[in-house]
């Protein structure tokens, strides 16, 4: 990944289990935030899709594809740097298959 501070469209998103940042998008619950999230197959604890990293059996957070902004490549490790990035707050990519609410 040749540039891993940018944000890219969710349709480019790795979908091999490996842990990424995304932003997700505002709603009535609050305002847009980063989190980690992976994709996971389905299995006995939830359907095909993304999952919040600190999900466990019993407790499986997944988001809906709409609910998912963007995402980006996990930055290396850098003391001088905060935590978490900002969550993407330029313009909207409309959604390719019209879904959502």
């Amino acid at each position: 990944m040749d540039e891993p501070d940018r944000w890219r469209h969710m349709a480019s998103a790795p979908r091999d289990g490996s842990r990424i940042l995304v932003t997700v998008r505002p709603s009535e619950q609050g305002p847009a935030e980063v989190d980690l999230a992976y994709w996971s197959r389905a299995d006995q604890f939830g359907a095909e899709g993304w999952r919040a990293s600190d999900s466990s059996p019993g407790r499986v957070v997944e988001y809906a594809e709409p609910e998912l902004k963007c995402w980006m490549p996990l930055p290396s490790a850098n003391l001088s740097r905060g935590s978490m990035p900002s969550p993407w707050e330029g313009e909207d990519v409309p959604l390719l298959d019209g879904s959502g609410i």
